[in-house]
């Protein structure tokens, strides 16, 4: 079994190794440029106090009446102390001096040939060991080009540019590990916010926290604000979810408490129940659609429909009649025959079987339903009874999911919360009075 060790992708790593590669190349060739400036700054150093002889050059010259100088052949006897070469247009070597004769410097002219086009400063290596620093004067005698060729010893001057360049580089390399420190401090330092969004990440997935922070930098504000607008969305779509399930719940038992009632009932025959409890299980199938397609879209992707309003009282009347038939109340409407109400036929059911089973759970025997357009643009739709009515301290508090004004029977407390999510979701307003009859009085207008 081969073993294979696959370093993880780090983009810390990437970062480091870019960034070091980047300062490497830009360093060392900064390096290398100064070092070249330095040579060519020595060279020409070195070139003036070379042009500085010249006139004594010459006077030597002068002395062995060898003025132009071009007239100086090999095996003339020239008293100079330099080392020089006198050379044609073609660069052959046409004199040498003494002083480069005993050096055994020999095809002087015709090296220079072959690096006289580089780059300053000019070597010419003699005997594989030895190395000499070139100036060349070009004269212009008689429409002949002639060049005097100057040679000084270069290994002083190669030994104090050696010293240089690695001083050079030495200074290079503190720069580098300067820079690495740095670039190390600077990463951790830039990695550090996205180290807080994984610890933050953490805590929301094991329910630590509800939001992440906002004392992010600007390059991740962007991605913070949008996980926050995802959590948010996440906890909105959930919270439907709950809540269309549990309004669900609640409008499916008030069925169920309506099915058994017409089974009990003895006064009904067999086909009559049978036709009852089918609509009630029709009236639970499109409840279950609607809860359904609410948890999914939401109460505004439910708008933009009108639903008669008489026929769905009707329904609930006789429905709510089977439920509390104890209580023998006396269930009336006053409601124009093609009256319509802009919402959904599921909101309508859904809003009036809570409104009209909550005032006949605490009505005496007495619930009216009345709808009517108000001022031409306003459909005005009341649900009153004649029971204990809705105490004024908790008119706004019983509209919240969980709150309920009696709690001496059986319930959530989320019928008028589910009342006045609907209303508002279709931009219409809920008020809690006191009716005619003695009790409460619901109000809700809708905007046509």
């Amino acid at each position: 079994m081969r073993l294979t060790l696959q370093p993880k992708k780090r983009l810390l790593t990437r970062m480091f190794v870019t960034s070091l590669c980047i300062i490497a190349l830009v360093g060392f060739g900064l390096a290398w440029l100064i070092n070249l400036l330095h040579a060519q700054n020595r060279y020409n150093q070195t070139t003036s106090e070379l042009i500085a002889k010249l006139p004594i050059i010459a006077a030597e010259f002068r002395e062995n009446n060898l003025v132009p100088i071009t007239q100086a052949r090999e095996g003339d006897d020239i008293d100079i102390q330099y080392i020089m070469a006198t050379c044609n247009a073609g660069y052959d070597t046409l004199w040498r001096s003494e002083y480069a004769t005993d050096l055994h410097l020999s095809q002087i002219c015709e090296q220079y040939l072959t690096i006289k086009d580089d780059l300053p400063p000019f070597y010419l290596n003699f005997n594989q060991n030895q190395s000499y620093f070139a100036y060349l004067l070009s004269i212009d005698v008689d429409a002949q080009m002639y060049h005097l060729l100057i040679l000084q010893d270069a290994g002083e001057l190669k030994a104090e540019l050696s010293k240089f360049n690695r001083l050079t580089y030495f200074r290079l390399a503190i720069i580098l590990l300067v820079a690495l420190l740095l670039l190390i401090s600077a990463a951790y330092w830039s990695m550090r916010p996205l180290a807080q969004l994984k610890l933050e990440l953490i805590e929301l997935q094991r329910g630590r926290k509800q939001r992440l922070s906002h004392d992010y930098p600007e390059e991740l504000q962007g991605i913070t604000t949008a996980l926050n607008q995802l959590i948010t969305q996440a906890d909105d779509r959930q919270t439907r979810y709950q809540n269309a399930m549990n309004d669900l719940a609640h409008s499916l038992k008030t069925r169920l408490a309506a099915s058994i009632a017409i089974i009990d009932d003895s006064t009904l025959e067999r086909q009559q129940q049978n036709k009852h409890i089918l609509e009630q299980i029709n009236d639970m199938d499109h409840l279950v659609q609607y809860q359904l397609k609410r948890a999914m879209l939401g109460q505004q992707g439910l708008h933009f429909q009108h639903t008669e309003l008489l026929p769905i009282v009707e329904s609930l009347a006789q429905m709510l009649t089977k439920l509390y038939q104890q209580k023998h109340i006396s269930l009336s409407h006053n409601i124009s025959e093609n009256l319509a109400l802009p919402l959904s036929k599921g909101d309508v059911m859904e809003l009036l079987g809570n409104l009209m089973e909550n005032a006949c759970r605490l009505c005496i025997n007495q619930v009216s339903v009345n709808a009517h357009i108000k001022d031409g643009n306003t459909i005005c739709l009341s649900v009153v009874d004649d029971g204990p009515g809705v105490d004024e301290a908790i008119k706004q508090k019983i509209i919240q999911r969980g709150i309920r004004a009696d709690t001496q029977s059986p319930g959530q407390g989320i019928r008028l919360a589910v009342c006045h999510e609907l209303v508002n979701s279709y931009g219409g307003t809920l008020t809690i009075n006191t009716s005619s009859l003695g009790g409460a009085a619901f109000i809700i207008e809708f905007p046509l």
